[in-house]
């Protein structure tokens, strides 16, 4: 099966002085992402220092959105907390809100924990939520959750919940886990989390990316979603992968707001919330090089 790939951008979450949820700010950065011509936002993961938020902040952050003109069908929001009913609330405001999807992670406090409870635990949040409306996006990130999202738990959750688990975001890194995917579940749409991979991803039968240096080159890396199949796309794909080589080589949340700060002409945009540490000057000349590859179209 082949897609018309798609380009979701874990928006990042500015905050005030005072370490609150900057509202004004967020809705400006995620109009400018849309703008650039991203289909879709994917707020309140990783990248959105979500897992630092509370499930009341993250509530009135999404409210903040649609209340600003996003609308609900291009927001997949995360939801997937430690505690069920937290998960279970976030899911159940996601739904009520009408967004297309809810990103949600697996309980991942407890490590080693059988795939039967993992079932249990995604069963609890349908069955709490008891919404038709409920569409899920499984969120794989083992190297910060330690609870995988096998090939076996999703074959599971999918006999159990057939037309309720549509899609997933792999942030493993590991392609042959993403082809692995795509392959045995191609009725899900599957979403690389590096745009560096999202040829492969594409003609595996991928849906496409949700990548945090989106935030920063998403113009870029929809043009190279365009260029796919034509004499650019080496091109296009060599300065996407630049960008994202630079932030790879950073502390990648703080890297992603300092280069948000510089297209913004807002050092607030910088700020992050402990435990991380805002990005030191001495990262400067990268970010600069961030700024000429991803912002040197943009009018002043």
């Amino acid at each position: 099966m082949t897609r018309t790939p798609k380009l979701f951008v874990p928006a990042i979450t500015p905050f005030a002085a005072d370490l609150s949820p900057d509202a004004a700010r967020f809705v400006v950065n995620c109009k400018t992402l849309l703008a650039d011509g991203a289909d879709g936002l994917a707020p309140f993961g990783t990248t959105s220092e979500a897992n630092s938020m509370s499930v009341a902040e993250r509530m009135a952050m999404l409210d903040v959105l649609i209340d600003a003109g996003i609308g609900p069908k291009r927001l997949i929001p995360g939801t997937g907390c430690a505690a069920l009913p937290d998960t279970i609330a976030l899911t159940r405001h996601a739904v009520r809100h009408g967004c297309l999807g809810a990103l949600v992670l697996p309980p991942f406090y407890y490590k080693g924990v059988p795939e039967a409870g993992l079932v249990d635990s995604f069963s609890a949040v349908i069955d709490a939520v008891a919404d038709s409306g409920l569409r899920i996006y499984l969120y794989h990130i083992p190297q910060m959750t330690g609870v995988p999202i096998t090939l076996t738990l999703i074959e599971a959750l999918l006999h159990k919940h057939p037309g309720v688990f549509v899609g997933l975001k792999d942030s493993s890194g590991n392609w042959d886990n993403t082809k692995a995917t795509i392959e045995a579940f191609p009725e899900l749409e599957i979403y690389s989390a590096s745009e560096a991979l999202i040829p492969q991803n594409v003609a595996a039968g991928g849906a496409g990316c949700i990548s945090a240096s989106a935030n920063v080159n998403a113009r870029n890396i929809v043009g190279l979603m365009r260029a796919l199949g034509t004499p650019d796309e080496a091109t296009v794909a060599a300065g996407v992968t630049e960008v994202r080589k630079i932030f790879e080589g950073l502390p990648l949340i703080p890297a992603i707001k300092a280069a948000t700060a510089r297209r913004h002409g807002d050092a607030s945009y910088a700020r992050v919330r402990p435990p991380f540490v805002a990005l030191s000057d001495a990262h400067d000349d990268r970010i600069s090089r961030v700024a000429e590859l991803a912002f040197s179209t943009e009018s002043a």
